[in-house]
């Protein structure tokens, strides 16, 4: 049931362009649905954004953030008219060729930063320049420049990398949206530990994303695997064997399998956790066990699959599908007709042909009598 405005949390999340999520009171109690665009009051002027949240949602949101609700909180001024829709897309088309222009007086003046986006204000009083650098930057001649090519405030800042791509958007290797410029807001510190627990490649290809930094996705499974974790022994040197030192190859985290191989050859033989620390107990004593197949658990042998077996689908689908013969003897044969100077042919098996009476041809004066 949705409850009447009066009774609704006077707080609404507004979205604006690259994904940037502000909050501000709807003290007018208007009837707000999500998606609608709104009028919102900015510290100069005023901008347009859409209502992505409402309710009790944003409630949560605010606890989560710890943010406090108090009377200097912006405020929704109205419902978006077709005129403010039509203001602000002017403005959003003046962000591509300002960010251009800006480039270029960046360049001109030698300055080490990267220009990534540019937000005009829906009433074209400021613009918010959004930039990312690796070190202090004195951009104080760049703002008079920009002010005076514009005619407008100018805000210059300073964004990480992470949150660049997501301002910017992309598709990433998994084939879906970056989840930056979608859904995730809070960035986490990530470490190339989080590749090691998982056991992936430290391949920096492969774990880093479209900002160049390691991926957001590396910590969403990283509490499952450090769980599993915690049942498997840390090896830190080879297992003594009389066969020799046998190396651990690799470790399968969720089937409790850990596999070693001898340096002198290639094989790898697959451990439960239970031998390994059986091993391990007897090497800390001082005994050596004779080789590896002495405790090798015999692994569950899958018995051969015969071709019956193997093409038992196959069947299964030749019958489902199969086209359904006639017999020979419910084909009706074809009579064919021969030509005028063709004969029959002798057949090696001959047959007493059945004998056939000659219709006679009735003209129109030998007719059966009635």
């Amino acid at each position: 049931m949705v409850l009447p405005v009066t009774q609704r949390f006077d707080v609404v999340e507004i979205k604006f362009k690259g994904g940037r999520k502000e909050y501000f009171r709807n003290v007018h109690q208007l009837d707000l649905t999500t998606g609608d665009f709104v009028v919102v009051e900015m510290a100069s002027g005023y901008h347009l954004g859409s209502v992505s949240l409402q309710g009790e949602l944003v409630r949560l949101q605010l606890k989560k953030k710890s943010l406090q609700i108090t009377d200097d909180m912006k405020v929704i001024h109205r419902v978006a008219t077709p005129k403010d829709l039509e203001k602000h897309e002017q403005s959003i088309a003046r962000d591509l060729p300002s960010m251009y222009r800006a480039r270029e007086i960046i360049r001109d003046l030698n300055l080490n930063m990267k220009l990534s986006d540019v937000e005009f204000q829906s009433d074209n009083s400021k613009a918010t320049f959004y930039y990312s650098s690796e070190e202090r930057v004195d951009f104080r001649e760049l703002i008079k420049l920009l002010a005076a090519e514009f005619k407008v405030r100018v805000e210059m800042r300073q964004i990480s990398l992470r949150q660049e791509a997501g301002r910017l958007g992309g598709i990433g290797s998994c084939g879906r949206e970056l989840c930056c410029s979608t859904w995730l807001t809070d960035f986490k510190n990530i470490t190339t530990s989080a590749a090691r627990y998982q056991n992936l490649s430290l391949n920096p290809a492969k774990l880093s994303g479209q900002c160049g930094r390691l991926k957001c996705c590396l910590n969403y499974e990283l509490d499952t695997y450090v769980d599993a974790l915690r049942d498997i022994p840390a090896v830190d040197k080879p297992l003594e064997t009389t066969k020799g030192r046998a190396f651990l190859q690799k470790t399968d985290i969720f089937r409790k399998i850990m596999w070693f191989g001898y340096s002198s050859e290639s094989t790898w033989h697959p451990l439960p956790i239970s031998r390994v620390l059986e091993i391990l107990d007897l090497n800390a004593k001082g005994v050596i066990p004779e080789s590896f197949d002495v405790l090798t658990p015999v692994a569950e042998k899958k018995e051969a699959a015969t071709p019956a077996a193997l093409n038992s689908d196959l069947d299964k689908l030749d019958k489902k599908y199969a086209i359904k013969q006639v017999p020979a003897a419910k084909k009706k044969k074809k009579k064919k007709k021969k030509g005028p100077g063709e004969t029959e042919a002798a057949v090696s098996q001959p047959a007493a042909p059945a004998p056939q009476t000659e219709k006679k041809q009735r003209g129109p004066g030998n007719r059966r009598p009635s």
